[in-house]
């Protein structure tokens, strides 16, 4: 047994993920805006070193794995505060955190999307592989929808795939899980918006298991992909969306 730090544990699919762990018996560290055992805005470089510090402080002891599930959704108009806590929330904390992970042996998950291999700007998306945060958030702002979303969630699951060989020569192994459309109490409140809420239902129709997911679905598959079982399997991106990426992109892998 050991500690896990979940970033954005306190709400939707990082806290499932903190209680799939502790039902296993692991203690869990949450960082969130709020209401969270280590309180940090990772939309800023001082938020994201004060949590780094606070991490480290608190896992001395003994560190068991890393899960970035903070993230912003497309829903949010502020493309900056996307691009920040989405791309740089999760791999700034992970490389600031590197010899850290090392020390402990420990495993890294971070939550992509399925969304991640759809269009977008690739401009966008090298600029946050780059490290440039300024350039990115000026791309960001002259885009719009989804997109913005969807490349940050393309850059880190590229950055993760870059950098996993790097990473387990450390003794890190690191992977992703892609989130298909999944069922919370915020996302149930917006299938009844009158604008956009009947295309939601069709997407949810359109899955190919029949239901939408759930935040415990997204917490079984990232407890096996950190756990004992998994320990060959490095760099990898597992789809956990009832078989949608599958259906609208057959021919890629």
């Amino acid at each position: 047994m050991g500690t896990y730090v979940i970033t954005g544990g306190a709400s939707g699919i990082g806290k499932a993920i903190a209680e799939q762990l502790q039902s296993e018996g692991h203690q869990t560290l949450s960082v969130d805006i709020q209401d969270a055992d280590i309180v940090a805005d990772l939309a800023s470089p001082e938020g994201r070193n004060a949590a780094v510090a606070a991490i480290m402080q608190a896992t001395d002891a003994g560190l068991q794995g890393l899960v970035t599930s903070a993230g912003v959704g497309s829903h949010v108009s502020n493309n900056a505060l996307i691009t920040n806590v989405n791309y740089f929330g999760s791999v700034e904390l992970i490389q600031k955190l590197e010899d850290h992970l090392a020390a402990h042996n420990a495993s890294v998950l971070l939550v992509s999307s399925n969304s991640a291999p759809m269009e977008t700007n690739p401009e966008f998306v090298q600029s946050l592989l780059q490290g440039d945060a300024e350039r990115a958030c000026a791309l960001a702002e002259q885009m719009q929808g989804h997109p913005v979303y969807s490349g940050t969630k393309q850059a880190v699951t590229l950055w993760m795939r870059r950098n996993a060989a790097a990473f387990a020569g450390k003794g890190i192994r690191i992977n992703a899980i892609g989130p298909g459309y999944t069922r919370t109490p915020l996302s149930a409140a917006v299938e009844d918006n009158p604008d956009y809420g009947e295309a939601i239902k069709q997407f949810i129709a359109s899955i190919p298991v029949g239901r939408p997911g759930t935040p415990e679905d997204m917490a079984d598959a990232a407890s096996f992909l950190l756990g004992d079982r998994a320990t060959f399997i490095c760099g990898a991106m597992l789809f956990v969306d009832g078989g949608h990426d599958a259906m609208m992109r057959p021919d890629s892998f």
